[in-house]
């Protein structure tokens, strides 16, 4: 059946830094029209489309879905999250290198089995339906039995999903150790069956440089260099004392970075999480080679770890999306990630534009992931992942948005007071995946 879908529309199509204005649409009573594949077929205006909606009417079956009151906004995109890491978000009291010791390595080390992944990731994937992410960039463990979970959940839910198993041969408990052999034939294994498939990517994924030899981060960029199109998804600059540990374990680099750079892993499908403590040949580096950040703000504050200076970044001409980094940080909701990011920037006496901090959670992010030929903006041709935003979903969020003068007004309320409770629905391929109220379903005729 084709559906129909009535609303206000916003949507990017470039970046807000570069084009201002023009880079969004917003189409007050617009209509969001999606085939029976899943894909979007027509985008506009309610009176420019309303006369094609009758005739088409007669001829076929449509439904028709009335959001008006609402925005329609392509999904969220998260740049970095860890799904086994859910069971343990908003573990107390330590920084990077001792949280891992205390609460993630123990917590990752249950996911030898393949059962309990899928209980996990079934977990996750709500959570991240609830909160209107649709595609997400995803750790697993160093178990491949995390990712054949991971990937099994995915494909059922019909999601657009990266991840990869990690890579780790040293400085963590046995329970979650491989080896440099070992971690290349796993993830070999898992790049064949799964990446590919469906809406599904793999990304070869090594924890990061402390936690694997020489030889293990050289198997990596084997598989980058065997397997082109798959990703690479990484932890970088988080830490000041990781700094430390990076240069006392590889002395023959010239910085955090270039530990990577040696092993062939930068590259337009290199992400790269955090990106805290770069120096400026760090940044050259990495817009000479097109890799990509994923800014994590929820995280960095939650453990302690610095501020990221966005404008140096866009000075620089580096790709950034915008990662949760669940259990890292604290949330699964993309306003709250958008709240803190504004924060950081605010610390930095530098402003983040409503408009801007959007496109980096929807188009922003599917650029960064190589993803903007099918997801994140409502063009014809591309995958109708999207959410229905509620301003009035709470008493407050009605008395609050009602004294708002504009648009960019109403967006920065949402971005900063929003949660879970203002994605009415979430859509994956056209279908409803999540809906917040079932006693308030839209209207709709056949």
């Amino acid at each position: 059946m084709i559906q129909v879908f009535r609303g206000s529309l916003l949507f990017f199509t470039s970046d807000p830094l570069q084009d201002g204005d023009a880079a969004y649409q917003w189409i007050e009573d617009g209509l969001l029209w999606v085939g029976e594949s899943g894909l979007i077929e027509r985008v506009g205006a309610y009176e420019q489309l309303a006369g094609l909606l009758i005739e088409q009417q007669t001829e076929q079956q449509i439904q028709l879905l009335d959001y008006r009151g609402k925005i329609l906004l392509p999904g969220f995109v998260d740049c970095h999250i860890h799904y086994p890491q859910t069971e343990m978000i908003a573990a107390y009291g330590t920084q990077l290198l001792d949280w891992l010791q205390t609460h993630t390595f123990p917590v990752e080390s249950r996911f030898s089995d393949y059962d309990y992944g899928v209980s996990i990731a079934e977990r996750f994937v709500t959570e991240l339906l609830r909160n209107g992410t649709t595609t997400a960039l995803v750790f697993g463990t160093v178990h491949p039995q995390s990712v054949e979970a991971f990937f099994s959940v995915a494909q059922q839910h019909r999601l657009r999903m990266i991840a990869g198993k990690v890579m780790m041969d040293r400085h963590a408990p046995e329970s979650v150790l491989d080896t440099a052999e070992t971690s290349y034939h796993e993830s070999k294994a898992l790049i064949e069956k799964w990446h590919g498939v469906d809406r599904l990517s793999y990304a070869v994924t090594p924890r990061f440089a402390p936690t694997s030899t020489p030889a293990q981060l050289h198997m990596a960029g084997r598989l980058l260099a065997e397997f082109p199109d798959v990703y690479l998804h990484t932890h970088l600059s988080e830490n000041v004392d990781e700094l430390a540990w990076v240069q006392s374990l590889f002395p023959d680099s010239e910085h955090y970075l270039d530990v990577y750079d040696q092993a062939g892993l930068l590259g337009s499908r290199s992400i790269f999480a955090h990106g805290i403590h770069l120096c400026d040949d760090e940044c050259q580096r990495l817009a000479s080679s097109d890799s990509v950040l994923a800014h994590c703000p929820s995280s960095n504050l939650f453990l302690g770890s610095g501020l990221f200076n966005l404008k140096k970044m866009d000075d620089y001409g580096i790709r950034v999306g915008i990662g949760s980094d669940v259990g890292g940080g604290s949330s699964f909701s993309a306003f709250d990630s958008l709240a803190d990011a504004y924060k950081i920037q605010q610390l930095q006496h530098h402003n983040l534009d409503p408009f801007r901090a959007l496109y980096l959670a929807t188009l922003g992010g599917a650029k960064a992931l190589s993803l903007d030929n099918k997801i994140g903006s409502f063009q014809p041709g591309m995958e109708a992942d999207f959410i229905v935003m509620d301003p009035q979903a709470t008493d407050f969020l009605a008395f609050r948005t009602a004294h708002c003068h504009n648009l960019k007004e109403t967006l920065f309320v949402l971005n900063t007071l929003g949660d879970d409770r203002v994605i009415a629905a979430t859509y994956i391929l056209g279908q409803l995946a999540h809906q917040r109220d079932s006693h308030h379903v839209p209207q709709g005729e056949n």
